[in-house]
């Protein structure tokens, strides 16, 4: 996945100042990103705090370490099956 030009912090102080009241165009324009990507950001983001984004990121992070060692289990216990030749 592509890492972004903007830390989440700075997401969420971009949503804020839409929330204040700066219009969308205006702020996606000085910031150089789109309003597409705006939205995107405010669908994931929006009334989030800078800590609470911290937070989302630690969990995502735990979540894919926990689903590669998933897969590697599954894979394992595959390679077992075989090597004893045990049928489904």
């Amino acid at each position: 996945m592509r890492k972004s030009r903007f830390t989440d912090e700075q997401v969420i102080g971009f949503i804020k100042q839409a929330d204040a009241g700066m219009s969308v165009a205006d702020l996606c324009r000085r910031e150089g990103f789109s309003s597409a990507t705006f939205y995107k950001w405010r669908a994931k983001f929006g009334g989030m705090e800078a800590s609470d984004a911290k937070r989302l990121r630690e969990l995502e992070a735990e979540n894919n370490r926990l689903k590669k060692l998933l897969a590697e289990a599954v894979l394992d216990n595959e390679a077992l099956k075989v090597a004893f030749g045990v049928k489904r």
